[in-house]
């Protein structure tokens, strides 16, 4: 109810999130609610932590104000993704996000580091723990906010798909964990002797540590260059079938520049007898539409294909029941039949799954593949690509 009333009291439109200026108003809301949160657990939390001598509580309250400078690095991150295109970054700044996403993960790791040894000490040297019932009330209420915290920021992050916040939305969930330790434990101090707070403050700090390891996950991979959402494969390549002479696609490769900034190139089977201005402007029609439709850059490459001949069409079903038998070989494409000095040339691309196949097995899989189709017909002089689905 809250996070609802947030969203369409401080965000106009806040349906319309492909909107560029509404997305960065979500984020800059969320950054806001968990910078103001996050101070106020702080200082209380540190207080509390001083006045009843615990290091778990004091660690918490560190960890809340590690978010609070979290929630302020992803609003610079929010802004500077939003700097257009320039000479040296030609597809925009939108990957700032994944990097402001990852300091705040070093930042987590850093504050479990530092109370990890706080709390050996507190161990190796323990100190009574005040028990007082106000303190036990505030840090009970502490609770309940970042448990809607983590709801309100896993909603804004899902709505705006934004890794910074899905990223904070996790982090909060955690601290949940770790303040609902702490909060036992300074119910147990009541009634033992033993430093219980150390060692509650070791498991928060390993707790914060395992965070921002997560952070850490999570956030490197859109960096290195991961997978591409399987929606988003295939509405691109049922689009591009959907247009008029377009028999088949393949080589489909999307780069992800930062979230609603995607460029993508595929290849377009057409019949070879087509008219080349009449094919070309369907494919110019194609890329404007789809890139529109879809929020990408797309490039399709025209690869013509000869569907007219009985030669080679016959050729072509040997070829397919040839390699059905290898299960790691997806798809086939790019099939032509030239003539060469001596030989006939029989080329073609053929897909593999790029998780059976690695690239030591590529060579055996190949020669297997022309050893099966020479049998059938010596005189052919097979070039096959190995392509990997991407």
């Amino acid at each position: 109810m809250l996070s609802n009333f947030l969203i369409k009291s401080f965000i106009k439109n806040n349906e319309d999130i492909e909107n560029e200026q509404v997305r960065n108003k979500y984020g800059n809301l969320a950054c806001i609610v968990g910078i103001i949160s996050n101070l106020g657990l702080a200082i209380m939390k540190i207080i509390v932590g001083f006045i009843t001598s615990s290091v778990s509580i004091t660690a918490d309250g560190f960890n809340n104000l590690s978010d609070t400078a979290s929630s302020i690095i992803t609003i610079i991150g929010f802004k500077l993704a939003r700097r257009p295109a320039d000479k040296e970054h030609p597809f925009g700044h939108g990957r700032v996000e994944y990097i402001s996403a990852l300091i705040v993960a070093f930042m987590v790791m850093f504050v479990g580091l530092q109370f990890i040894k706080s709390s050996i000490d507190r161990i190796l040297n323990p100190m009574p723990i005040k028990f007082e019932v106000i303190p036990f009330i505030l840090l009970f209420i502490s609770v309940i906010v970042k448990i809607w915290l983590s709801s309100f920021n896993k909603i804004v992050g899902e709505k705006i798909n934004s890794s910074a916040l899905k990223a904070t939305a996790v982090d909060a969930l955690g601290d949940v964990f770790t303040s609902s330790c702490v909060l036992i434990s300074f119910l147990a101090s009541r009634y033992t002797s033993m430093p219980i707070d150390g060692y509650v403050g070791i498991i928060v700090s390993a707790a914060i540590l395992y965070a921002g390891f997560s952070l850490v996950r999570d956030t490197i991979s859109p960096l290195l260059g991961e997978a591409p959402d399987e929606n988003l494969v295939k509405n691109i390549k049922e689009g591009v079938l959907s247009y008029k002479h377009i028999i088949g696609v393949h080589d489909l490769i999307i780069h992800n520049y930062g979230v609603g900034n995607c460029m993508a190139s595929i290849h377009a089977e057409i019949p070879s007898n087509i008219d080349i201005v009449t094919i070309h402007n369907i494919i110019d029609a194609a890329e404007r539409e789809i890139s529109e439709k879809l929020n990408i850059y797309l490039v399709i490459h025209m690869d013509p294909i000869c569907i007219h001949c009985e030669i080679i069409n016959e050729e072509k079903e040997k070829v397919e029941k040839i390699i059905k038998k290898y299960d790691c070989v997806k798809s086939m494409h790019d099939f032509r039949l030239t003539e060469g000095n001596s030989k006939k040339n029989l080329i073609f691309d053929v897909v593999v799954n790029a998780d059976m196949v690695n690239s030591k097995e590529e060579d055996e899989l190949k020669n297997s593949i022309i050893e099966d189709i020479k049998k059938l017909n010596p005189e052919y002089n097979c070039i096959i690509t190995i392509d990997k689905e991407f």
